[in-house]
């Protein structure tokens, strides 16, 4: 093989890696021109607030959830492990499972009469927010962190967002998109606000979809965790689903995320009773690993219970890793996953790795880009 040969694959890996990191994607164009219709009476202030709350809900039901849910059968062999479900969140209108909560909330938002909508995102949320609250006719404002540079900023815009840039880390853009929710008394989206438990619900619909495609509950459920919102939500449903005597077990909920910097995490490896803040200045994000860290996980006590009262675990995921499982994940099963959303799976399967685990059905929550 030629010097040159070795450079034009080593540059076509280095693409799929840029291609990797690329943010979520997801059908945004499509699915408006296929609600154009309801959208049209769900953002009308001059509509009844019944018949905006029909449209939406029409919205809702039909783009929003009922993802993608495959048998990972060529993963399986190269892991030696029977019965791995992906639960592929980015079949989402904006490509993740924000959308759940975001469309939840913006609905909820014009049911209670506010006019307008905020949160703190690094990306993805905040696309998913700017969507679900043009669908609704609110304002939407967006606070993002000055040391954040999300390729998804233009989508915001595209849509209507009015985006704020803060001299700060996610939290303090958290902190400030609360202070100007309360100020101007318009509806937080934030995590770890009034509406928390409303997030919680929206996410447990992941579950039901699980319950409705396996008919019980799978041994294990693992996902990613930054602020632990979306983890904690599952957990909820499952648990809805087995005290009504809907499975038969509960799933043992396995967390990963960023190689040390994350509290769930570090919390669940230290045995700590609950979720410490982090040294902000020890956190470092990467292109990789950015969806992940938090010095601060606003839902992280709500994950951290969810894993012990489960029997779960949780465990770090290192770059290198994260990119090797997206990629791995893309050939063998032609989902396009982001890097930070195979944290979970990697949990999982390094456990594997030191104890085996039996077979039976396991169930992985991911997201990326609808290809």
């Amino acid at each position: 093989m030629t010097d040159n040969t070795r450079n034009d694959k080593k540059d076509s890996r280095d693409n799929q890696v840029l291609d990797l990191i690329d943010g979520a994607n997801g059908v945004i164009s499509e699915v408006a021109r296929e609600v154009k219709a309801q959208r049209a009476i769900a953002a009308d202030p001059k509509r009844s607030l019944e018949e905006r709350i029909e449209a939406y809900e029409d919205i809702f039901d039909s783009e929003v959830g009922d993802t993608t849910f495959v048998r990972a059968r060529n993963i399986e062999r190269e892991v030696g492990l029977r019965q791995i479900y992906l639960k592929f969140e980015g079949s989402n209108p904006t490509g993740t499972q924000k959308d759940r909560i975001a469309f939840t909330q913006a609905m909820d938002a014009v049911r209670r009469g506010f006019e307008a909508i905020t949160v703190a995102t690094c990306g993805n949320y905040g696309v998913s927010v700017a969507l679900a609250a043009s669908f609704a006719g609110l304002q939407c404002i967006i606070f993002i962190p000055n040391t954040y540079h999300t390729s998804r900023i233009d989508e915001m815009v595209e849509l209507g967002a009015k985006i704020k840039h803060v001299p700060s880390d996610y939290e303090g853009a958290v902190d400030a998109s609360i202070a100007y929710a309360r100020k101007h008394e318009i509806y937080d989206a934030n995590p770890g606000g009034d509406n928390t438990q409303t997030q919680l619900r929206a996410y447990g619909s992941i579950a039901y979809e699980i319950y409705d495609e396996l008919r019980d509950a799978p041994v294990v459920l693992c996902a990613p965790v930054s602020n632990g919102t979306t983890l904690a939500g599952i957990y909820r449903g499952f648990l809805s689903l087995y005290r009504r005597g809907r499975t038969s077990r509960m799933p043992r909920i396995v967390a990963g995320s960023s190689f040390g910097k994350n509290p769930i995490i570090q919390a669940y490896l230290k045995n700590l009773p609950t979720c410490e803040d982090l040294p902000p200045e020890q956190i470092r994000e990467t292109k990789i690993n950015e969806p992940l860290i938090n010095w601060r996980s606003i839902d992280g006590d709500h994950v951290l219970n969810a894993i012990r009262e489960t029997g779960g675990w949780a465990t770090n995921a290192s770059d290198k890793n994260m990119i090797a499982f997206s990629r791995l994940i893309r050939e063998k099963e032609g989902l396009h996953v982001l890097p930070a959303s195979t944290a979970g799976l990697i949990a999982m399967l390094e456990k594997h790795k030191k104890e085996p685990l039996s077979n039976d059905r396991y169930a992985v929550i991911l997201t990326g880009r609808k290809s």
